[in-house]
């Protein structure tokens, strides 16, 4: 085979949709194919999704992307996959669901959550792991299913997350990394599993549930005969270790360094930023980088491009006759680029799905008036996105010295959201060629493991791409300065509202 045709497959099975992406050694994307998978809520509170779909919406694009670009499957010389973090995926000792896959965006632990902040538990975590437990991390889970569901978890062998679980059907074996075994139990200076964390959650008879921990970029395992007939890939093909997808788009996006940021403008707001050493806050996670003796802080919140994505099927498509999906989104630079020119005086919360307070919130427009428009209503939620980026990012740059900003996710896709996100922050903003920067990243793992390339930083060099660079106009700067400070009065004014209206 010519070392030219060297072919690395990502899987990255996200909230909502599952891709298959082949790239060349080179970082050239050479086909990509993808797959809704729906979830489901059997209750308040519940988000899951059947684990069979998830498999099977694998299969159905790793074929039909190997379908499409035609590829010998024996040029494909590694196979990396990463999903969504936190939530939960049981599983028996033949890696088969016991229960539903849970989701992130699950709430059902939130009293568990609750009683632990007002019983000190909260302070023994933050210690401990260097953060804090929200409803969907392991941790939270799984005392909820001790205490609701025992039958259930006494069925379990292992307590996975949805990439360690799908990476289980395609090698037989089961394993996890670093970065997703540091979302509750590990111990931030060690980088390994703590016995005392599990027991200041209560979890220490159900250690024998975690599974075994090794590199990022280490070989997992191989195809197995079985998964190679259904995915029509070589048996044997090596599958690494992987990562946490928003591990895997700060690589693809170049941010693999101390001193580097990464921030992710999807269903979630993800801002992280890359450090030698852990440090530890209620106001972000230090968790484990893919590389050992580095940290990725990761300043979280449920917030950012996903209320575009709700105000565009639920506001503009029923207006406009469109039937929604990607297509939908093509008039928002048009519309927010004909009202350039009139007063910036709407304010838009991002608060659909959560918010970085701990208290009850909602999304909230405020200051309409009749004149408005829908453009004036677009330009409104992309601010607010992009103030409650720089929420977090102002909390992160109180500790650690930033020498860069990559930018991934769909707002990315929007030069002007991006520009947005350069004057917001004051700082230049460098955006990834390409739109599947967590498939190039774990591609990227996987080049490593199977001795593609050197390390991270020779990955990155060769694979990465020349990033688009959007710098800060003074002009902006300044408006958006006197924007976000409006913002936060905003914030602060509607927390009695919130209080009283969601009980």
């Amino acid at each position: 085979m010519n070392a030219l045709e060297r072919l690395l497959l990502g899987i990255d099975a996200g909230l909502t949709v599952t891709k298959s992406v082949i790239f060349d050694e080179h970082g050239v994307q050479v086909g990509v194919a993808t797959r809704r998978v729906a979830s489901h809520s059997p209750q308040p509170n519940f988000v899951e999704r059947d684990q069979d779909a998830v498999w099977a919406a694998i299969v159905a694009t790793v074929r039909d992307v190997v379908v499409r670009t035609g590829v010998d499957v024996e040029d494909i010389v590694a196979v990396g996959v990463t999903a969504h973090g936190d939530g939960l995926y049981l599983v028996d000792e033949a890696g088969l669901p016991v229960a539903p896959g849970i989701l992130s965006l699950d709430t059902r632990a939130r009293d568990v959550v609750e009683r632990w902040r007002e019983d000190g538990t909260f302070e023994r975590a933050l210690a401990s792991s260097g953060q804090t437990p929200f409803a969907s991390t392991p941790a939270s889970l799984l005392r909820w299913f001790v205490e609701n569901a025992p039958e259930t978890l006494a069925r379990a062998r292992y307590a996975l997350t949805c990439k360690d679980a799908m990476k289980a059907r395609i090698t037989g074996s089961v394993s996890t990394d670093r970065t997703e075994a540091s979302l509750s139990f590990v111990d931030p200076r060690t980088q390994r599993y703590s016995a005392d964390i599990l027991a200041t959650y209560g979890l220490a008879e159900w250690e024998s549930l975690l599974p075994p921990l090794i590199d990022s970029s280490a070989v997992a395992g191989a195809v197995t005969e079985d998964a190679a007939r259904r995915l029509g890939l070589r048996p044997g093909t090596p599958v690494v270790a992987g990562a946490h997808d928003v591990d895997c788009s700060a690589i693809g996006s170049g941010a693999v360094r101390p001193g580097q940021m990464s921030l992710i403008a999807g269903t979630y707001s993800i801002n992280q930023a890359i450090s030698s050493t852990p440090r530890t806050s209620e106001r972000w996670y230090a968790r484990s980088f893919v590389v050992p003796d580095i940290w990725i802080h990761q300043a979280v919140s449920p917030s950012s491009a996903t209320n575009m994505e709700w105000f565009v099927r639920e506001v503009a498509a029923p207006v406009r006759g469109d039937a929604g999906g990607t297509d939908a989104f093509a008039f928002v630079e048009e519309e927010v680029a004909a009202i350039a020119g009139d007063p910036d005086d709407v304010i838009y919360l991002p608060f659909l799905y959560g918010s970085p307070l701990a208290d009850r919130t909602s999304g909230t427009f405020l200051g309409l008036r009749g004149w408005h428009r829908r453009g004036h209503l677009l330009r409104a939620v992309m601010q607010g996105v992009v103030y409650n980026h720089r929420w977090h990012v102002d909390d992160l740059l109180t500790s650690f010295d930033v020498e860069s900003i990559h930018l991934t996710g769909g707002a990315s896709n929007s030069g002007r959201w991006c520009q947005m996100f350069a004057d917001a922050l004051a700082r230049e903003v460098r955006v990834a060629p390409t739109p599947e920067a967590g498939a190039l990243g774990v591609c990227m793992l996987a080049g490593i493991g199977v001795g593609v390339y050197a390390d991270l930083d020779d990955a990155v060099e060769r694979a990465g791409g020349v990033p688009a660079v959007y710098s800060p106009d003074p002009d902006g700067v300044a408006a958006h300065a006197e924007n976000y400070a409006r913002y936060r009065r905003t914030v602060e004014a509607m927390r009695p509202v919130w209080s009283a209206i969601h009980r």
